[in-house]
């Protein structure tokens, strides 16, 4: 019986130019996603957050005062009407959700989600969503 024969050593790899291309264009595609041009003056929009979204603090009244990302409205998870102000937001929105610490925000999002919305994250605490939005924290 003959043993198979296998080459000593491997053809290089061509290149991969369809690779680099691809890659190329994602880049340049999420830098125009993103949005080249600063936000507008009062506008909150930067490139962690895609234009038209709402940004919702669902702390307190008293930590939202201390402190809360610029652009951010604050709707207290915690209040009696936070039902009934989640409701009246349009379910085809974008919304970003964050507290202290992000459990909050998770339970917010539950809420939201059972309500009917489809576009919606925890930024997690105020903090990791200032990382993750380019918002300043500001006081009001």
């Amino acid at each position: 019986m003959s043993q198979p024969v296998f080459p000593t050593s491997r053809p290089a790899r061509p290149a991969r130019p369809a690779r680099l291309l691809v890659a190329i264009l994602l880049l340049v595609l999420g830098t125009l996603a993103a949005g080249c041009s600063p936000a507008a003056p009062g506008n909150p929009t930067t490139a962690g957050l895609a234009p038209g979204t709402t940004v919702i603090d669902v702390r307190t009244p008293s930590e939202y005062a201390a402190g809360h990302l610029q652009g951010a409205v604050n709707i207290d998870i915690q209040g009696a009407d936070f039902a009934a102000k989640i409701g009246a937001l349009p379910k085809d929105g974008t919304y970003v959700l964050y507290c202290r610490s992000g459990a909050r925000a998770g339970t917010a999002l539950n809420q939201m989600k059972a309500a009917g919305f489809a576009h919606v994250t925890n930024a997690g605490g105020i903090d990791a969503a200032s990382k993750s939005t380019g918002l300043a924290i500001v006081t009001s």
